[in-house]
């Protein structure tokens, strides 16, 4: 029993001693360096992440990871990389240019007092001002249309009689009392009259 166990054990060594000599062999001295130069460069990596505290980071890599937090950073980085691929020289001188005209614009509203309107509209809009000038301005409008046309009138008015002879007389005194335009139109001043002394000149 112990001399079979002993003959193994002799069996397995000289197979042993038969793979280290092939494997010496094998080996040239470029693959040595090899071995030698990448075994320095992953003590080299491993004294490096041991003096960064990346062992303090991998926790949260691997939370990370289970989230799929890492994927959606690592698609966002593809998608940045894609922009930034897409953009020409041009583009980039368009968004700086954009940018440039948008800050001069702030400046000017800034130096121009709109923040001071803004603050006149808050006020307007917390007293409800402002909801009663919104309802009023399209009558307002109108009034102001109505009052545009008056002064058309009044300067058509004004060209026609000074384009016309001034004639004297009682005659034409009593042609003009008689005709029907003259009537027509005291009828319309004594309507005005009667709307202005009842909507502008009310007792207070």
């Amino acid at each position: 029993m112990n001399t079979e166990t002993k003959d193994e054990k002799a069996v397995m060594d000289y197979e042993l001693e038969r793979v280290i000599a092939a494997a010496r062999d094998s080996l040239t001295d470029e693959m040595v360096g090899r071995l030698a130069g990448s075994a320095a460069e992953a003590l080299d990596l491993i004294d490096k992440a041991g003096r960064s505290g990346l062992s303090k980071a991998i926790p949260a890599l691997a939370e990370m990871v289970n989230n799929g937090d890492l994927e959606r950073l690592s698609q966002l980085a593809r998608v940045y990389h894609a922009a930034q691929d897409a953009l020409t020289d041009e583009m980039v001188g368009r968004i700086a240019e954009t940018l440039g005209e948008g800050m001069s614009l702030l400046d000017r509203v800034n130096r121009s007092g709109f923040w001071r309107l803004v603050e006149v509209m808050e006020s307007l809009e917390s007293t409800g001002a402002l909801e009663r000038i919104a309802s009023s301005l399209p009558q307002l409008l109108e009034r102001l249309d109505m009052v545009a046309g008056l002064l058309t009138c009044v300067e058509s008015a004004a060209q026609k009689t000074q384009a016309q002879p001034a004639a004297g007389g009682i005659g034409s005194l009593w042609k003009i009392m008689t005709d029907e335009k003259t009537v027509r139109s005291l009828q319309f001043l004594l309507n005005t009259s009667e709307q202005l002394q009842e909507h502008c000149a009310k007792p207070k």
